[in-house]
């Protein structure tokens, strides 16, 4: 349910405030909404001692860490390589 609020800010602010959301072909109540949306996802996401992860998705872990650097093109072109030899 939309509920309306009212809030006092500085001119300008609101000037720029409501020509960004113009050019984003946005409502400012709606960038608004966002932004504190975000900032309660963010604080509740602070609160949680750990990210959940499902037992499928922890089964799924084969624990080998992959290089930051890996080239998994040539790497797939090599097995392609060597599976049609």
């Amino acid at each position: 349910m939309d509920t309306k609020l009212t809030l006092k800010l500085d001119k300008d602010v609101i000037e720029k405030a409501k020509e960004y959301a113009s050019s984003q072909k946005r409502s400012l109540s709606k960038i608004i909404e966002t932004f504190l949306q975000s900032l309660a996802n963010q604080e509740n996401r602070k609160n949680e001692d750990e990210i959940q992860i499902s037992p499928f998705v922890k089964s799924m872990s084969s624990g080998v860490n992959i290089p930051a650097d890996l080239n998994y093109k040539k790497e797939y072109t090599n097995h392609l390589i060597e599976k049609y030899k």
